[in-house]
């Protein structure tokens, strides 16, 4: 479910722009969530369930993507495969908020830097993580400085509405009630979405993105986030 927004819109901020954020990569330091952790969903599912999987089933119903092979290992041990990715979703949510509370993962050094731009436009964090996730990063961190949060909805239909398809930042604008603005992101997937919401695409460069040159024709890069506030 969405993260209530909390913003104010009020005479001290009028604007028609917003900055936004990816997380994982962006926010959050890694290039996303440790794999280990569905294997580790998976694992619970099964416990639930009570059942005797073979290597080659448990190979394909761990990984993180909905496919037609997924489908088909369901199908073949006799069960839902929409219900099946939800309850391990669930499960990997709650491995990925249980790694982060126990200090796996920490904020990059320059996310102060979001903070100098609330007075510029309205600020806010869309991620492909799952929204329990992302609430709870933003809660654990106190990232107040948000006026929209979103991750994606556990489950087949947030699965396929994920990043490069531009649906959550399209939630974001309406929500916010704004018609311009900049998406920060550290993959290419971020920068299409972007495009693809009519916010203009902003790369930051990091450790894991190094040597990737996204292709696209038009984008901003940054080394750091500290760079956006001469940007906005």
């Amino acid at each position: 479910m969405t993260t209530p927004p909390q913003f104010d819109r009020g005479t001290d901020r009028q604007t028609d722009h917003a900055i936004l954020f990816d997380m994982d990569g962006v926010i959050l330091e890694g290039r996303g969530s440790d794999p280990i952790v569905h294997s580790h969903a998976l694992e619970d599912v099964i416990d639930d369930l009570d059942l005797d999987l073979d290597q080659e089933h448990l190979d394909t119903l761990e990984r993180y993507e909905y496919t037609a092979a997924f489908e088909a290992a369901c199908e073949t041990i006799g069960i839902d495969p929409v219900s099946f990715y939800k309850r391990r979703e669930e499960y990997s949510a709650t491995h990925i908020i249980d790694r982060i509370r126990a200090g796996k993962r920490e904020l990059y050094p320059d996310v102060d830097a979001i903070e100098s731009l609330q007075e510029r436009c309205l600020t806010g964090l869309v991620s492909n993580n799952y929204d329990p996730a992302v609430s709870f990063v933003v809660n654990h961190f106190e990232l107040d400085t948000f006026s929209f949060v979103r991750g994606r909805d556990l489950g087949v239909e947030g699965f396929r509405r994920r990043k490069p398809e531009p649906y959550y930042l399209q939630e974001a604008l309406e929500t916010l009630d704004v018609s311009d603005g900049w998406y920060v992101g550290d993959r290419e997937t971020d920068l299409v979405a972007a495009e693809r919401a009519g916010l203009r695409p902003v790369f930051v460069r990091r450790a894991h993105n190094a040597t990737v040159e996204p292709d696209l024709e038009a984008y901003t890069e940054v080394q750091s986030l500290s760079e956006l506030t001469d940007l906005v």
